[in-house]
């Protein structure tokens, strides 16, 4: 079992390691618990048991879940419910499902406790650590939520053995970032073999990569520079998100979105790291791509949350664990989106695409 400490104003603990979910103790006698419906069963149960909630919200499965709608239905319930203000929230499942409970715990009655018990690894490596929560809009993804840090993150990884490989190889992506943009030891790590559910190197490499968020998010909870870092190859992966109304799913346009940062840091000067993004998306083998146009996806990009008023910044990388912050000009931009295309329709023909 490995724990990973998260500092700052509100310090937590992440802890990593098997039969978690039937070990949970929180101070708070009143608890909801949100969860997706595709969750198993008897990780719904196991937490029942163990935390007695005062309620317990089904949402909708994956990003279906992360709209106003559902986001007021959810605190309807708890209203309902009574939940009071001494309560807490505990949000079970994938990422989607915490980024909701934890926006619901931000807000029902201006902030209760909250809780995460991630169930995927990309739950585990990103959206559960660091106290981001929120919801999408049609206009984009995670433009409406605050920062609001769980009391406490559990990673259980015996959930990891209930999931489809294509859905732990999407989590993979997030820690394979995290070798990238600062502890490049990660990067052949992930694509092991050693590397899967109940693998001999899930545990370490896992917390590994969670401590790599863990240290930045401690010293920068709210964005105001380094957390950005964290955001590498996000800026046309939230864009091939939005575009495709999330038939790609997050990890997946990660792992494309990383390998067009890897270009575009080529092409502003910056060491050539793309046998190291295409060496991922070889592994990752994700499903493939509407045929887009650099006009279907630039507007989503330009929407992207690290833009200011100066326009849309870029993470990129100087080489291995030296990520930067830049504008990249609209020319670089279209002409590296053409070698990305050309570069992920080698190894994944495109599918049709009926958008402009």
């Amino acid at each position: 079992m490995r724990r990973i400490e998260v500092g700052g104003a509100q310090p937590y603990t992440v802890t990593v390691g098997p039969g978690l979910l039937s070990q949970l103790r929180v101070p708070q006698r009143q608890v909801a618990l949100i969860h997706p419906a595709d969750l198993p069963r008897p990780f719904v149960e196991t937490v029942q048991t163990t935390l007695s909630p005062t309620v317990t919200v089904t949402v909708p499965p994956r990003d279906d879940c992360k709209t106003l709608e559902v986001y007021s239905g959810v605190l309807s319930r708890l209203a309902q419910a009574n939940l009071p203000r001494d309560g807490a929230v505990v949000g079970l499942g994938g990422g989607a499902a915490t980024d909701l409970a934890g926006f619901v715990a931000a807000s029902y009655l201006r902030g209760v406790a909250f809780y995460t018990l991630p169930t995927t690894l990309l739950g585990m490596v990103d959206a559960a650590v660091g106290g981001k929560t929120g919801v999408n809009l049609p206009e984009g993804k995670n433009l409406v939520g605050a920062f609001w840090p769980p009391g406490a993150v559990w990673c259980d990884t015996d959930t990891l053995a209930t999931l489809p490989p294509a859905v732990f190889a999407e989590g993979a992506a997030e820690a394979y970032k995290h070798g990238l943009i600062a502890d490049p030891t990660l990067l052949p790590r992930v694509l092991s073999p050693d590397f899967r559910p109940g693998g001999p190197g899930l545990e370490d490499t896992l917390a590994d990569a969670i401590a790599v968020k863990a240290g930045v998010v401690t010293r920068d909870l709210t964005e105001r520079g380094e957390r950005a870092f964290l955001n590498f190859g996000h800026t046309l992966a939230h864009a091939l998100e939005a575009v495709t109304d999330h038939g790609v799913t997050h990890g997946e346009a990660v792992g494309y979105g990383m390998h067009y940062a890897a270009l575009l840091s080529r092409a502003l000067g910056g060491a050539d790291l793309t046998r190291h993004t295409l060496a991922f998306l070889g592994w990752q083998n994700p499903q493939p791509l509407p045929s887009l146009t650099f006009e279907d996806v630039w507007p989503y990009m330009a929407r992207d949350k690290k833009a200011d008023s100066e326009g849309v910044r870029f993470v990129l990388l100087h080489d291995l664990a030296r990520p930067y912050l830049a504008r990249v000009p609209g020319e670089v931009l279209r002409r590296e989106f053409g070698v990305w295309r050309e570069d992920v329709a080698a190894r994944v023909p495109p599918v049709g695409y009926g958008g402009a």
